[in-house]
């Protein structure tokens, strides 16, 4: 499993976790497509914010592999801001390729792409 250093861990201040610290002997938990409804809390949308905001800070648009990155933070931005950049994704799988689609990110969360935002 890829140890991504230097990304951010959690959402500081709150338990809003960012990446996993081992491997599950059960395997990555499963990626999926999590609806974000309008009136989901304001800690989980700066959560979504912040993670989104290091996903460019530490990869921009390109690929890069799920590692350590926490499944269940992926599934809330996949198949939108977070797309698969393979054609056989496995969305079970440490090794699997995503990319951040900037247009999308920018078009959802247009707040983090202006200058000095912080989470």
């Amino acid at each position: 499993m890829e140890k991504h250093r230097g990304f951010p861990g959690r959402l500081p201040g709150t338990d809003a976790q960012f990446t996993i610290r081992r491997a599950s002997k059960n395997g990555a938990t499963k990626i999926i497509r999590r609806e974000r409804y309008a009136d989901r809390r304001p800690p989980d949308r700066r959560a979504d914010e912040a993670f989104l905001h290091a996903l460019i800070e530490y990869f921009g648009e390109e690929p890069f592999e799920r590692g350590n990155l926490d499944g269940g933070r992926l599934s809330w931005l996949f198949e939108r801001e977070v797309v698969p950049a393979q054609d056989d994704f496995d969305p079970e799988s440490y090794v699997a390729l995503l990319r951040v689609d900037l247009k999308k990110a920018q078009a959802s969360f247009p707040q983090i792409f202006v200058e000095g935002w912080s989470a």
